[in-house]
């Protein structure tokens, strides 16, 4: 079998977020002409570090590309947040990036993370007190299970909520355009959300805000991803954010997100265009905030210090443990067809592994790793920096 990276790519985690997608992607990119980086899961939770050229910025929203010149598209399966993509874009011109909004183009069919959704999302989370799922506190799950509630009736159970008030039509990007429309649609999510967080914002200031974004960002509708796909020369980099462990249907509830973090969207999104799916790992396992961690050991958090993770007030601590390989495996048959690897953290030193019949020294990750999924592996990091990284165009295994 043999698999290569000169075209199509989809970067997939295989742990519980965190495996360093974000610097595997601006690998990519910088290694070969890339045509866009298109953002197909996830929302303003996602924290993807790159260091590159004396410069680091952890992306939320924008494409880890940057940096590298790539622009962004966030697809319909994006959840779209304005203000923090103000924030973000602000940041991104601090590093030296060019007017970043005008590389930034969005899905009209995204939906849109309001303050709203926000407080909704931090007062549930506040209210399970020990009890916390591990929220990011950004409004990504109240924003998804909102827009499963049209038609819904109250007192209906929607996804382990019960629904307390009659929902409306969810927000999407497109509607930041027409202010009829989306003031309509937050006056409802406003009373819907009321007897949880008291009194919304005032909408008619979101609505004035909103429109500004729309004047500011270029939505796009129908399949944009395949008219990039067919029509440029470069490839397109699909970045993934969170973790096949974290994914909706594959992680362990309640410690999921509300979102499809294996690579299917990237596939949908594709529509049958050949890619090659790689799989991102650490050679040692982590967990950013509440959840099983089978393997965590405490003192590994001194041998491994995080640069760039800390504890979050809403998400929790950091953590971390030896590599698990059932999980590793569990995670790599959820992509239903994994064709490569990135192995990040090569750096680290005296790993162990535990496997069904223990835990074992693992000298060599990478090709343990390699071994253990029958896979190649076709990009290596060995610290933070973007010089650290190794991409290698192909490779072949031996079934």
């Amino acid at each position: 079998m043999t698999t290569d990276l000169t075209g199509h790519v989809i970067v997939v985690g295989l742990g519980f977020g965190d495996e360093g997608k974000g610097a595997v992607v601006d690998a990519l990119c910088h290694d070969r002409p890339t045509t866009a980086v298109i953002r197909f899961n996830g929302g303003a939770q996602a924290a993807h570090n790159v260091v590159a050229d004396g410069r680091h910025h952890t992306f939320s929203q924008y494409g880890s590309g940057t940096l590298a010149g790539v622009p962004t598209h966030l697809s319909h399966h994006v959840l779209v947040e304005p203000i923090a993509l103000a924030t973000e874009t602000r940041e991104l011109e601090a590093l030296g990036v060019p007017d970043p909004l005008d590389t930034l183009t969005i899905d009209a069919d995204a939906l849109l993370t309001t303050p709203l959704h926000i407080a909704a999302n931090r007062a549930r989370e506040d209210a399970r007190g020990d009890g916390r799922h591990g929220s990011c506190g950004k409004g990504i799950g109240e924003t998804a299970w909102y827009a499963l509630l049209h038609g819904a009736a109250e007192g209906d159970v929607v996804e382990h909520q019960r629904v307390t008030g009659t929902p409306g039509e969810p927000p999407r990007v497109g509607d930041c355009a027409h202010p009829t429309t989306l003031r309509r649609k937050l006056d409802d999510l406003a009373r819907f959300y009321r007897p949880l967080i008291g009194d919304a914002p005032v909408i008619d200031d979101l609505v004035a805000l909103y429109r500004d974004f729309a004047t500011a960002v270029r939505t796009t509708r129908g399949d944009e991803v395949g008219r990039l796909a067919d029509t440029a020369t470069g490839r397109l980099v699909l970045e993934g954010a969170q973790g096949v462990l974290l994914d909706q249907h594959h992680g362990f509830h309640p410690h999921t997100t509300w979102s499809t973090t294996t690579p299917h969207n990237a596939r949908a999104l594709l529509r049958g265009r050949p890619a090659t799916t790689l799989g991102v790992t650490r050679t040692y396992q982590t967990r950013h905030g509440a959840g099983p961690l089978p393997t965590e050991d405490p003192a590994l958090l001194a041998r491994f210090p995080e640069r760039h993770n800390d504890t979050g007030h809403y998400q929790g601590a950091w953590r971390t443990g030896h590599l698990d390989a059932r999980l590793l495996t569990y995670a790599a048959d959820a992509c239903d067809g994994l064709d490569g690897l990135a192995v990040t953290h090569l750096d680290a030193t005296d790993l162990r592994v535990t496997t069904a019949h223990g835990t074992h020294d693992m000298p060599d990750p990478r090709h343990w790793i390699a071994d253990h999924l029958d896979r190649p592996v076709l990009v290596t990091g060995h610290g933070p920096d973007r010089t650290h990284y190794t991409v290698r165009t192909c490779a072949t295994i031996t079934p």
